[in-house]
């Protein structure tokens, strides 16, 4: 593979870890209002998939965006500042941490109801096909959103069409306190896909090169038009389902052993191993992302709040007829 392709991939992954650990601590700190959720630990398969993909391709995600979104290209500091709730945000302060868009980079947005992005993201796949545009929708869910009725559905009407998009489900073991397996039976939720005659892949979630891989080639036989795939990337969160869940369910040793498989080390250490990365690279990789991190939060924290008429602004309502 490309080597400036690998550095990137490291880079992101980086700027992902570092942003959502100061989200974490200014969460703490009261400054970073509503509900917070973390993706710290799996960040190559942000990374791995959104770099398989072509700048002008879409993307959905879940509820725990932040390094999708990132992974896609958006900018740090309106990012920043709409977890802040501040005007200058991506959605003027509006969507907080679980609703960030960019439809410039392709982003259509977070939706927090579980599995929620996968219709939106079939539609979107079914306006590519219908003008005919050489793009892609990628959608991305957990483990929890496999059982939902909004993923056969799509899946379904996805397989039938040949619509160009990929599922791709971040199997972090846990929905909330519900491991996978007291919800699922099968070891792989990939083979969920046998009943809708489409492919099915699972690959090592914390190796961001098989994701990409994995990847790569979905994207490739989407643009063909043959259709969907499914691709179950197999992960870990680091952090509870949210800032402050105290993780009673999940067992000390599993998280420990999941540490130790930090995609981040990981891949920093085999780029070590090949000369692509030294000691004195890495440092000047994080000062670099340190400047922006910082620069995004004084960004957010200079920014003003949105107008108090602003909460009837963007509101669409129904007139229902007597």
């Amino acid at each position: 593979m490309d080597t400036e392709l690998m550095l990137e991939m490291y880079c992101r992954m980086v700027r992902i870890r570092r942003f959502e650990e100061e989200v974490e601590r200014l969460f703490l700190e009261g400054e970073i209002p509503g509900f917070t959720h973390l993706s710290i630990g799996q960040e190559a398969v942000a990374v791995g998939s959104c770099l398989a993909l072509q700048e002008d391709d879409y993307i959905t995600s879940c509820h725990r965006g932040h390094h999708y979104a990132i992974a896609k290209g958006m900018e740090l500091a309106p990012m920043m500042a709409e977890l802040f709730g501040k005007k200058t945000g991506f959605q003027s302060g509006k969507g907080g941490s679980m609703h960030v868009s960019d439809f410039d980079k392709g982003m259509l947005g977070g939706y927090a109801i579980v599995g929620g992005g996968i219709p939106v993201a079939a539609g979107a796949a079914l306006a590519c096909q219908m003008k005919k545009l050489n793009k892609i929708v990628a959608t991305f869910f957990g483990d929890g959103g496999i059982n939902t009725g909004a993923f056969h559905e799509a899946l379904n009407v996805a397989a039938i069409w040949n619509l160009p998009i990929l599922f791709i489900c971040d199997n972090n073991r846990w929905a909330v306190s519900t491991s996978i397996e007291s919800a699922v039976k099968l070891k792989r939720l990939s083979d969920r896909v046998a009943g809708y005659g489409i492919p099915g892949v699972t690959v090592d979630g914390n190796d961001v090169l098989e994701v990409w891989e994995a990847v790569n080639k979905a994207a490739s036989r989407a643009r063909q038009g043959k259709g969907p795939t499914l691709i179950e990337a197999q992960t870990y969160r680091m952090r509870g389902h949210f800032i402050g869940d105290p993780q009673h369910a999940v067992p000390r040793e599993e998280l420990e052993q999941w540490k130790k498989r930090c995609p981040i080390k990981r891949f920093g250490a085999e780029l070590m191993r090949q000369g692509i990365l030294s000691k004195e690279k890495v440092e000047l990789i994080r000062e670099e992302i340190e400047k922006d991190i910082q620069k995004a939060i004084a960004f957010a924290r200079e920014s003003p709040f949105p107008e108090r008429d602003a909460a009837f602004k963007d509101v669409y309502g129904v007139e229902v007829l007597p």
